[in-house]
Order: C-alpha cells, then sequence, then structure tokens
C-alpha cells in the first residue's frame, strides 16, 4: 500500500450541523496535497480530525497503514504548523523547538542534534538564542515549521501557515516550503484559500465545497479540465468566463455566433444537443498577434481597462454576458476601442447549466 494517509466515509457533524459528508481521501506517501476552498468549506476541520483534534462522528482515519480515528494527537505520528506561530514567548528559538522533545525525555544528544538539523534546513542556525519578540513574522513562522520539523514525522500538516504574511513575504516562505518538501520527500497536507499557493505547492489539489471533495487532480487537470462550475468559477484569478448558449449540430451556438466544438473533449459521450454554458478564461481569448490561430473571432468594444505591469485586463460586453479578457502588459487600449479577439474552442469548457457538471 504506497498511501501515507487514508480517510473512509468520514462525518462530522456539529451539533445537528453537517460539517464533513461521507467523505473519502487517498494521499500518497511523499506527496504534496493542498486542501483548497473558501472559508466554511471544512478544509481547516478537516485538518483538525486527521491530527486528532477534532473527534469525528463517523469514518475512519488511517495513518501510515494504522487506524488511528480514535487515537491521540501525539500518538499519530504527525508534525502540525498553525496558522498562529504559537510561540512561548519567554522561551528563545531553541528552547521553542526542543520543548517537545524535552517533554517527551529525548535524551539530549538527540534533541540537540534534531534542532541542529531543523535550524540548518530552514536557516534559522544564528536566531537559536533569541527570543520571539526579536523576529520578524517570516522568522518567527519559520521556528514554527522547525517545531515540527524536529519531530521527525512522516506526515506533515500545515493550516494556512502564511495568511498572517505580507505578500512578499507569502512569495519566499512559500518556495521555502516547496524546497523543504523536496528535500524531505515528507507527506505533506497543506491548507488554504489561496489559490495561487494551491497551484504553485500541490502535486495534487483537493477543492471543497460545504464539507465535499469537488474535485481531486492535480493543479493542471483542475485549471485546464475543471469537473464543474463551481471549480471554474473558484479557480484562476479573474475568474472564467461564462456564457450561455446551445449546443446544436456540433456547434456552440451563441447570440448569433457559431463556434465550431471540433477537437473540444467532451467528458464521456455528452455530446449531445442542447443548453449548456461555455467557459473561457480571460488568458485563453486571443488578441492582437495571437489571433491568427484562433478558430473564432468578433469584435468587443473595451469598457474598462487595468493595467497591471506584465498583462492588461480589458473588461467588454459578449453576447450580453460581462467578460475579461488578458492582453499583454504593452497594449494599447482605452474604453470605447473597438478589439478584435478569437479563441480555440477546445481550450473552452463546457458545462451544462442542471447538473453544472462538465460536459
Amino acid at each position: 500500500m504506497n498511501y501515507a494517509v487514508e480517510i473512509k466515509d468520514l462525518d462530522l457533524y456539529f451539533g445537528n450541523v453537517k460539517v464533513l459528508q461521507q467523505l473519502n481521501l487517498d494521499i500518497y506517501k511523499g506527496e504534496f496535497l493542498v486542501l483548497l476552498g473558501s472559508s466554511g468549506c471544512g478544509k481547516s476541520t478537516l485538518l483538525n480530525c486527521i491530527a486528532g483534534l477534532l473527534e469525528v462522528t463517523d469514518g475512519q482515519i488511517f495513518i501510515g497503514g494504522n487506524n488511528v480515528t480514535w487515537a491521540q494527537p501525539s500518538e499519530r505520528g504527525i508534525g502540525m504548523v498553525f496558522q498562529s506561530y504559537a510561540l512561548y514567548p519567554q522561551m528563545t528559538v531553541e528552547g521553542n523547538l526542543s520543548f517537545g522533545l524535552r517533554n517527551a525525555r529525548m535524551p539530549r544528544d538527540e534533541i540537540s542534534k534534531r534542532v541542529s538539523r531543523a535550524a540548518g534546513i530552514l536557516q534559522i542556525e544564528p536566531l537559536l538564542k533569541r527570543k520571539p519578540a526579536a523576529l520578524s513574522g517570516g522568522q518567527r513562522q519559520r521556528v514554527a515549521i522547525g517545531r515540527a520539523l524536529v519531530r521527525d514525522v512522516d506526515v506533515f500538516l500545515f493550516d494556512e501557515p502564511l495568511s498572517n504574511l505580507d505578500a512578499k513575504l507569502r512569495a519566499d516562505l512559500r518556495v521555502e516550503i516547496k524546497k523543504l518538501h523536496e528535500q524531505l520527500d515528507n507527506t505533506m497536507i497543506y491548507v488554504t484559500h489561496d489559490q495561487i499557493e494551491a497551484m504553485t505547492l500541490a502535486d495534487r489539489i483537493a477543492i471543497m465545497k460545504e464539507g465535499k471533495i469537488m474535485q481531486l487532480a492535480s493543479p493542471n487537470e483542475i485549471y485546464n479540465r475543471p469537473r464543474n462550475l463551481y471549480v471554474a468559477d473558484f479557480i484562476g484569478s479573474p475568474s472564467m468566463n461564462f456564457l450561455h448558449g446551445e449546443i446544436k449540430d456540433g456547434n456552440f451556438l451563441l447570440d448569433g455566433i457559431t463556434i465550431p466544438l471540433k477537437g473540444y473533449e467532451f467528458a464521456a459521450d455528452s455530446s449531445q444537443g442542447g443548453k449548456a454554458i461555455l467557459g473561457l478564461r480571460p488568458e485563453h481569448i486571443l488578441t492582437g498577434d495571437n489571433l491568427a490561430s484562433a478558430t473564432v473571432r468578433t469584435t468587443v468594444t473595451v469598457e474598462l481597462v487595468e493595467p497591471m505591469g506584465s498583462d492588461t485586463l480589458i473588461y467588454s460586453t459578449l453576447a450580453g454576458t460581462f467578460i475579461h479578457v488578458r492582453m499583454d502588459g504593452q497594449a494599447r487600449v482605452s474604453p470605447g476601442d473597438k478589439v478584435e479577439i478569437g479563441f480555440q474552442p477546445e481550450r473552452a469548457s463546457l458545462f451544462d447549466p442542471e447538473t453544472e457538471d462538465r460536459l
């Protein structure tokens, strides 16, 4: 068996409220899995169930092949990093790193070895004699990660560890966490509401909504082939454009525009006609020199422009629907300009308007 963590038919109720419902999830050894979703979707709750901080209502949790459903957190072989640093202010960095090991009555030599190893990996050796008050936010989070690292476990749990940091620090520590995973090759389960963190860190992403997993796949699969409207709308900034129309005779008909669907990969045998929603990412709408590869073209009027340096976002209306288009950062456009746009239908996504599932 190649699973580090297995979750089987997990239910969690708070009173009469179902927080997690019949949730199943297998996480491979050495995998970096990200639980992604908006606030209240159940991602941190699921992590706390794995950690043993919440008692489940039903179902089972296995870590390393052992059933730990009712085991204490200290017996589960995990290391956890919380959103808050939760460092002891009266202790030095070295004291914070070694505290759990000392409580477990580990030999001094082994404690020293583990603290030195963790400090070396996280590049915090010069900080060992400082107290948390003398550290920056990024340094404190490194210490919090180090405190989990000294436990020398196979599974690490991260509960939104970067959300309290500014944008630059988040980007820097994101790189450090990815390096750490590549260096240690441990299993890491990481909770975040930040899709950039999810896309850049994960081997696989589990997108959650209302206590259920909406899609579990690689970042590339989720970006290019979202399973349903929720996933398609959640991933991407700006989010995917959605155009309502109809499939007929192998074409998508959109308010006078005929879009041939030759080359589009339908899920199973879903190419029958009927009402449908066509999803198109802003960066997949072609303009300027890139129009040569577009199968479908039309002209829109620019309503709003957002220069973003590397990109320029324009807002317009197509078939009565407000759309975003991502252009080159050097594009010179102004509100009121006419811009020719185009796209390749095979890069689009089609959804059933009733079930909201991918066609």
